[in-house]
Parts: C-alpha cells; sequence; structure tokens
C-alpha cells in the first residue's frame, strides 16, 4: 500500500479507474434535513442513503446552526453563511491532499483561511440593489510541502478546476424548493 498525505495512492487510482470506466459508479445523491427547533435556531441531520433513498443510517452527523445576536440570534452555533464556507475550506483541503499525493507532493502542512462579505441589508430586504449572500469570498491557502512554486500552481489549478463546492458556488446551479403544507389553515 502506497500512501502520501494519509491517503492511499493506489486506491485513489483504482477509484479513478473504476469511475472512468463506468460513469454510474461515481454517481451520488448526497441528503441533508434541516429542522427548525426554535428562534433562529435548527439542527440538519446528514445520514447515508441506500440507491432507492432510504435512509440506511451507516453513519449519521449533525450541525446546529444559529444567527448572530445582531440578527436576533443567540450565537450557539454558526450560521450558514459561515457553515459555506467551513464547506468550502473542507472541500479544498480534501481537493489538496488527493491532488498532492496523486502528484507525489508530499504535504506537511495545509491551512485554509477563509473569509466572505456580506451585506445584510440584501438578506433583510432592504435593499434589491445588494446581494443577499456573499458579495466577495476569499481564501488564503497556506501550505509546507517539498513542491516547488510551479508544482503549487498546478496543484492549485487542478484542485480548484475539481472542487464540487468551488464549482457549485462559482457557477448557477438550478434549486427548486416545493413547500409542503403539513397543515392546512
Amino acid at each position: 500500500m502506497s500512501t502520501k498525505n494519509g491517503v492511499d495512492v493506489a486506491q485513489l487510482g483504482h477509484a479513478v479507474d473504476a469511475i472512468t470506466d463506468d460513469s454510474t459508479v461515481g454517481q451520488f445523491r448526497f441528503r441533508a434535513e434541516t429542522e427548525w427547533t426554535d428562534g433562529l435556531q435548527c439542527v440538519t441531520t446528514i445520514d447515508d442513503f441506500d440507491q432507492a433513498g432510504e435512509r440506511i443510517h451507516t453513519r449519521e452527523f449533525t450541525i446546529e446552526g444559529d444567527e448572530p445576536e445582531q440578527i436576533l440570534g443567540t450565537r450557539t452555533a454558526p450560521n450558514a453563511v459561515e457553515l459555506l464556507l467551513a464547506a468550502l475550506g473542507s472541500c479544498l483541503s480534501v481537493g489538496y491532499a488527493a491532488n498532492a499525493a496523486a502528484m507525489g507532493i508530499d504535504l506537511e502542512e495545509l491551512r485554509f483561511d477563509l473569509e466572505g462579505d456580506v451585506d445584510l441589508r440584501g438578506f433583510l430586504g432592504i435593499s434589491e440593489d445588494v446581494r443577499a449572500g456573499y458579495s466577495s469570498v476569499t481564501c488564503t491557502v497556506h501550505v509546507d510541502a517539498d513542491a516547488t512554486p510551479e508544482e503549487l500552481d498546478e496543484l492549485r489549478d487542478r484542485v480548484e478546476t475539481t472542487s464540487p463546492l468551488l464549482d457549485t458556488i462559482t457557477n448557477a446551479v438550478p434549486v427548486e424548493t416545493d413547500v409542503v403544507a403539513v397543515r392546512e389553515a
């Protein structure tokens, strides 16, 4: 077994080959269920599902959400836009670790500083000229690796080209919302 940065490079190669041979092997549907709890708080549950969409409970994670006091929350948990930064950092971390391993680069340290600017006038519907979400996001990658600056540039390009979350954030993704009344008024 050849591992680099904790990534089994041979298994990574086998996964790439399997998905190349049969694209359905690489198709997933991820699911999350968010339930409002009180005030501006909620809990999201992420669970495993089989191909038929049935919950199989092999793993379960919960993520709490809240808002800052400035917008009537109690700050008991991160808000959604903070979780988006965390998700982006997580996605980039996976991308850097896997791609560095595939490129033969040893990582000693890898850290991401992410910041995003939000103007609450958009979220609160005060101004139609202001976006409701981030107006910009910056990411600084701190990496200690046995790589040249050119190799690190290539690594960054590979990661940014293939990051599912970066792609989702930077390209319009259709979102469908259905409201189902639990009880009628």
